[in-house]
Formats: C-alpha cells, sequence, structure tokens
C-alpha cells in the first residue's frame, strides 16, 4: 500500500469513526474490516457474510457518506468477504475453542455437559441430575405458532446461516420454551462437539452477579462469548437490571459480529416491552420476531390428543377431546393438567371417562374458562396497553391518536363480546352503528396488511397490539 492509500484509509476510518462514534467504530471495525476502491465504488472487507450484512445495514449510510467526504464524490458502498479476514476469524475461534474446551484421549473435544445452571454451578460428587430436554418432533403445529416453529426448524438445519437474532414472544404456556429446547436439544445431536448455551435471563443475571462477586468476569465472558449458539430464555427478567442489560448487549455484539446464532424468548414483542431500553429494543429488532398466541380450538384438540398419550397411556375419546377443546381457553400447561386431572379423577372413583366425569373433574376450571367479557373490559385494556387517560376512547377527538386505538377497541368489542354495533357504537363517543361497522372492517384490512399504526413516537404493528391487548384481556 502506497502512502497516499494509507493516507485515504487513514482518512476513512476517522470519517466513519466521526459519524457512529470511536466505540463503535472499534468495536465492528477497527481489524475486522478492509477498505479498497475503484472510481466511484468503495469495497469493504468483512469477515462473513453475516457480520457485513449487520455492519451493511446498520452504518451503510455513514460509510457512504464518510467516502463521498473523503474522495469528493457519491461513492457506492459494497460489502464483501475477504479471504484474509474469513480466514483470520476462523484462525481466531479455533484457538478459543482449543483453549477452553478439555481434550479427550483421542483429541477431540468433550461435547458440554446439558447444565441449566451453567459450570459454576455447584455439583453432587454422586448424583447428578439429567435434564430431560423437550424435542420438536413433540411441538404440536397450528396457525398460532406455525411461523415460530418453521424458525425453530431453520435453527437446527442452518445455524447462522439465516436471520439472526431470532425473538420469540408470546404469553405464558404458548409453546416458548418447548421451542428453545427443541432448538438445544437439535443443535447437540446436529453438532455434537459445538459448544451450545442454553440460559434462562435469570441464570445469567446471578452468573453475571455471582462472577463480579468473584472478580471472575473473564471466565463469565468467555463461556458466554465464545459459545457457538446462544439459546436465553424469559429475556424480559433482565430488562430492568442496568449493568447485566449492558453486559448483555456486550456478549450479544460480539456473538453477533462473529455470526453466532442466538435465539430469544420474551413475553411481549419488544416495542411493546415497557421495560426493555431503547438499546436492547433496537438489538432484537435487528433480526426477525415470530409471536405465538394461546391455541386456536384446532390446535386445542391436537395438543389434548398429543398430551392423553403421553407414557403409554390410552387415548380419551373423541367426544371428551372435542369437549375440552371447546371448553378451555387456556394455554398449553392448562390443557396437560386438565387431562392429567380427568385421568386422576377416573382412577380415584373408579368410573369411566366420558363427558359427565370430565365437568366434575374440572369444574372449577371450565368454570374460569366461561369468562364474559364487557365493552368496559375493552376499553381498559387498550387504555391500559396504550397507556391512554380513563375515558379517551369516548371522547370526540378525531385525532389518530385517539381514533384509531378506538377503531381497535371496537373490532375487539366484536369478536370478544355479544354487544351489537349499535351499542359499541354508543359505548365509545355515542356513535352510530355504522362507525361501528366501518371500524371492524378498517382494522380487518390492516390486519390483512400487517399495517402499522403511529403512535406518538413510535409504530407498532396492528397485529401486535391486538395480542397484547387479548393477552390483557383474557388473563
Amino acid at each position: 500500500m502506497t502512502v497516499g492509500e494509507r493516507n485515504l484509509v487513514q482518512a476513512l476510518e476517522q470519517a466513519i469513526s466521526q459519524r457512529i462514534g470511536e466505540p463503535r467504530y472499534k468495536l465492528w471495525f477497527e481489524g475486522r474490516t478492509r477498505f479498497h476502491w475503484d472510481d466511484d465504488q468503495l469495497t469493504i472487507g468483512v469477515p462473513n457474510r453475516h457480520f457485513g450484512e449487520w455492519v451493511e445495514k446498520s452504518f451503510g449510510t455513514a460509510a457512504a457518506a464518510a467516502a463521498q467526504e473523503v474522495f469528493g464524490q457519491a461513492m457506492r458502498v459494497r460489502f464483501v468477504i475477504d479471504p484474509q479476514l474469513f480466514q483470520e476469524a476462523r484462525r481466531e475461534q479455533d484457538e478459543a475453542r482449543q483453549a477452553q474446551s478439555p481434550k479427550s484421549a483421542s483429541g477431540g473435544r468433550q461435547p458440554p455437559v446439558a447444565n441449566q445452571q451453567g459450570a459454576d454451578a455447584p455439583r453432587s460428587p454422586t448424583l447428578r441430575r439429567v435434564r430431560r430436554w423437550r424435542r420438536l418432533s413433540d411441538f404440536v403445529v397450528g396457525p398460532c405458532n406455525r411461523v415460530a416453529y418453521a424458525a425453530a426448524q431453520s435453527v437446527i438445519e442452518a445455524p447462522g446461516e439465516g436471520a439472526n437474532p431470532i425473538v420469540l414472544h408470546g404469553p405464558v404456556g404458548t409453546g416458548k420454551t418447548h421451542l428453545l429446547e427443541g432448538i438445544y436439544a437439535g443443535l447437540r445431536r446436529a453438532h455434537p462437539d459445538w459448544h451450545v448455551v442454553y440460559q434462562t435471563s435469570e441464570d445469567f443475571t446471578n452468573r453475571f452477579l455471582h462472577a463480579l462477586r468473584m472478580k471472575n468476569l473473564t471466565g463469565f465472558r468467555k463461556h458466554f462469548r465464545e459459545c457457538d449458539a446462544l439459546l436465553v430464555d424469559d429475556l424480559h427478567f433482565l430488562a430492568s437490571k442496568k449493568a447485566t442489560v449492558t453486559e448483555f448487549l456486550h456478549t450479544f455484539d460480539a456473538l453477533l459480529a462473529d455470526g453466532r446464532q442466538m435465539v430469544l424468548t420474551c413475553d411481549c414483542h419488544p416495542r411493546l416491552a415497557d421495560d426493555f431500553t431503547p438499546e436492547l429494543t433496537d438489538r432484537l429488532l435487528g433480526g426477525v420476531v415470530w409471536g405465538l398466541t394461546p391455541p386456536d380450538a384446532d390446535t386445542r384438540l391436537e395438543i389434548l390428543r398429543n398430551k392423553s398419550l403421553r407414557e403409554g397411556e390410552k387415548l380419551l375419546p373423541e367426544e371428551v377431546l372435542r369437549f375440552l377443546a371447546g371448553q378451555l381457553r387456556g394455554n398449553v400447561r392448562e390443557l396437560e393438567g386438565a387431562v392429567q386431572s380427568i385421568r386422576h379423577y377416573s382412577r380415584v372413583t373408579g368410573r369411566a371417562i366420558d363427558v359427565p366425569l370430565v365437568r366434575e373433574a374440572v369444574a372449577d376450571l371450565l368454570r374460569h374458562a366461561v369468562r364474559v367479557v364487557q365493552l368496559t373490559d375493552i376499553d381498559a385494556a387498550v387504555c391500559g396497553v396504550l397507556r391512554l387517560e380513563h375515558g379517551a376512547l369516548q371522547s370526540k377527538g378525531r385525532a389518530w391518536a385517539v381514533s384509531h386505538p378506538r377503531m381497535v377497541a371496537m373490532f375487539l368489542a366484536r369478536k370478544h363480546t355479544a354487544a351489537s354495533y349499535s351499542d359499541i357504537g354508543k359505548h365509545f363517543g355515542a356513535r352510530n352503528h355504522s362507525t361501528a361497522v366501518a371500524a371492524e372492517k378498517k382494522v380487518r384490512r390492516w390486519l390483512d396488511t400487517d399495517a402499522e399504526l403511529p403512535l406518538g413516537q413510535r409504530r407498532i404493528r396492528v397485529r401486535e397490539l391486538i395480542e397484547r391487548v387479548e393477552r390483557d384481556l383474557l388473563r
């Protein structure tokens, strides 16, 4: 490289650093990229495709502006894999793995022990508990979880080759942990020499605090930042813990830079998580976010069939399964509990399982499942999720910040109550029935086109908003 070329590289480095900040430049560009240029094109070499896609998405505009400043003309910016950087990254990964992992007699790496508490947890010298990991083959797929299931399969088939991170969200009992455990088990079978880390965010927090107390952050970071895949359950647990979030973000960035697969779960869409910091939300939205919702009637029926056949038990009568699927509206755990309660009640009473016995065995569950939703419940749930003042949806205001939530509330009122269009219109601002009809049609079009609503300084997908309101409404 000539002196002139070195000067141009230094100028580019300085110009990009000024635009994105020196810490970000050192993390994403320094030692990880190479600059080449020709006529009106700047080529930035990167170690792998995933790293390049992330840097281009995050800093492509800044790089183009910096190139125009340095070269005095508009420059097209391309990110390509640099063979030398690729080999260096691979060599560093191999060296790190060899330094981290114990060798077996044959010289290979020992597969990591499946231990949710992690390597620092105390272990009994005589008793070792073996965790039974759920498999994707046992997961019941339906419209409520089909896309999330497909995403989990893609991780096992081609980890790190698709979207990263993958975020799965949904209310309790919809199958997030099952999918995460299935991914863990699948990766361990497909790549027995990989260091796959499965951790709840509570365990991540506890291990981090323990490492701080023991002054062993180096070991903690080595465990998490040099793994081949990181799976974290219940991410919302650490959202309000600033120090832990900061550490997690550094771990996130390090793994993403190396193209390591991450799959995370939380209880709602990151945009709707009030406790998530902007930095955490931004990183989660850089991948793909898929929701799981409570099972519909057909999926409930399949889940009940699946649960009733476990451990060699005889399948419950079809009429019983259909009765339960139609009456219960809860999550997977509630359905599983119902099956167990029915079998136990049948054994202790000595009676055959039929619909009358089921009515007795799960009477309390059935009574609570039939919840009557009122217009006031819909009103309160929408206002609560969007942080609107009480009575806002009944006002005469026509601003989008009120009218759009009001339309969503009218749609939900038709879905979850027996109220007529006239009653709905009267409740939400003394409007006539045609207003409620139009609101329902409008929201259906929004759902069909996967539309977003502008709400203050943020935008929310209508589908995500409705899922959040329904979770609060029906829990």
